[in-house]
């Protein structure tokens, strides 16, 4: 992965850093494998506003990506690396020997015609997807299942990567980005090596523009408000405004919001890093 940084012609662009997209193979996406995606503008149902700083954004298809992984035992060639406007990773487009066509996250290192497989006995290399009673101690992995069969829910987005530290009994003990250490059955699947496009995190937009193009409208800050539209809001001056909360009134900054009484806790062996 490489980054773009652009000469300052102009102010938008003195300090904007953005990918080069060098691994991106092609520029149109599979059609029968893309869906329609509406843009609701931070308003629901009833055309009220539920969500603030949404609107605009440029036009996007939604790329149908296969998290579940199921085709097991049947190979599958890397046809395309693609570009993904509703996630920070790539995607890869899968041609599989029975004819089907899939898109997954892309794992980082992966090359157009390599051939990857899932299931049980697959060799733990970079794309290939197994059940974490088979995944060697130590292994980089990615798009984790939390119930067996569910599709992945952790480590999806750019960069993002967990390791399998021990199994206890029916459960593998697995350290996840956050640092939290959790146990989750081995009969769940994940994906060896690390999610795509890891310098995602260096980037910088360089100017508001593009992020009304991501549909991301101006946020203001409380301790600019009145005191009826903030916690934070009001005071002679520039008064910075107590202590940090949300607009709710909910402490910020080190308050805990998780339920003391949460159901997974007892699967949580160390909690996240503050």
């Amino acid at each position: 992965m490489a980054l773009k940084k652009y000469k300052p012609t102009t102010p938008g662009q003195r300090f904007k850093i953005i990918s080069a997209f060098d691994d991106i193979t092609t520029g149109k996406p599979e059609k029968s494998l893309l869906a329609g995606k509406k843009s609701t503008g931070g308003r629901n149902n009833e055309g009220r506003m539920t969500i603030r700083n949404v609107g605009g954004g440029h036009k996007q298809k939604y790329r149908i990506i296969d998290f579940k992984r199921d085709k097991e035992g049947i190979p599958a060639k890397v046809k395309t690396i693609e570009y993904d406007p509703n996630r920070t990773a790539r995607i890869a487009l899968l041609f599989y020997a029975d004819g089907e066509k899939r898109y997954i996250v892309a794992p980082h290192g992966l090359k157009v015609g390599q051939e990857l497989v899932s299931g049980k006995g697959v060799a733990p290399e970079v794309g290939n997807t197994m059940y974490l009673s088979e995944v060697p101690f130590g292994t980089i992995i990615h798009n984790i299942e939390l119930r067996p069969g569910q599709g992945a829910k952790m480590a999806r987005s750019a960069g993002s990567y967990a390791q399998l530290t021990t199994r206890e009994g029916k459960f593998a003990i697995i350290k996840l980005p956050s640092g939290e250490t959790r146990m989750i059955l081995q009969t769940c699947k994940a994906t060896i090596g690390m999610v795509s496009n890891i310098d995602h995190s260096l980037e910088k937009s360089g100017k508001a523009g593009r992020s009304r193009w991501l549909g991301r409208r101006p946020r203001v800050r409380g301790v600019a408000m009145n005191p009826v539209d903030h916690p934070m809001g009001g005071g002679e001056g520039r008064a910075s405004g107590g202590h940090p909360r949300s607009r709710k009134g909910l402490p910020a900054k080190g308050y805990r919001t998780r339920a003391k009484k949460k159901a997974s806790n007892k699967y949580i062996i160390e909690k996240r890093k503050k």
